[in-house]
């Protein structure tokens, strides 16, 4: 069902990429800007990483709190990658939202279609790696998986960024600060959009009718 946006025009962007691309990193140097945007946090039943923190970085839930979730539809989406369950609050979003504050999703590419679904005018933003080698360089270098877990996420790498012509935009993150200033430049020229800034500068525009 596709939900509708209210007056107040706020703007959905949505980042996804491959696992090792970067995108967290990026989304963490993205908030220490003042690009006032309200990160969502998601669920999933993974256990947490080395300096990852509950509330903060995900709502680490069992699978049974999940699924019972799940089946009072609590999630805007959800999916199921490596074996772990992951999904996003419709009534933060929407609550959010309706305040006229602008929301940051990070999700994977399977996610991002079932929030398009729903919000048909949020903006998706595809982080590639520079290469494949690199990218598998940096899966080596985080330390956190055992080869056969890399060569899943390659595997799942190739076939997500087949995905990638679905995404409004493309951002190769070769260097984090180039990266990041591309990210903010799409923010900003989409909150400069006509039917964001007639919503917004409505008392301005009328001075002049």
């Amino acid at each position: 069902m596709e939900i509708q946006y209210n007056r107040k025009m706020s703007s959905l962007f949505i980042i996804s990429a491959p696992s090792g691309a970067g995108k967290t990193s990026l989304i963490k140097a993205l908030l220490q800007t003042n690009v006032n945007l309200s990160l969502s946090i998601s669920h999933t039943t993974r256990q947490p990483r080395a300096n990852e923190v509950n509330g903060q970085d995900y709502f680490f839930v069992s699978r049974e709190i999940f699924q019972q979730m799940l089946k009072q539809g609590e999630f805007l989406e959800s999916a199921e990658v490596y074996g772990n369950l992951y999904g996003t609050s419709q009534h933060w979003v929407t609550e959010t939202m309706a305040s006229g504050q602008d929301v940051l999703m990070e999700i994977d590419c399977q996610g991002a279609q079932q929030v398009r679904q729903a919000f048909p005018q949020a903006v998706s933003i595809f982080i590639l790696p520079p290469s494949l080698a690199s990218l598998e360089a940096r899966l080596k270098q985080r330390g956190q998986d055992d080869p056969e877990i890399i060569a899943r996420r390659l595997k799942a790498a190739r076939e997500e960024v087949s995905q990638v012509s679905k995404f409004d935009y493309v951002v190769i993150n070769n260097e984090l600060e180039e990266a990041l200033q591309d990210i903010c430049c799409i923010i900003r020229a989409e909150r400069l959009k006509i039917m964001r800034q007639l919503a917004k500068q409505y008392a301005l525009v009328a001075q002049f009718s």
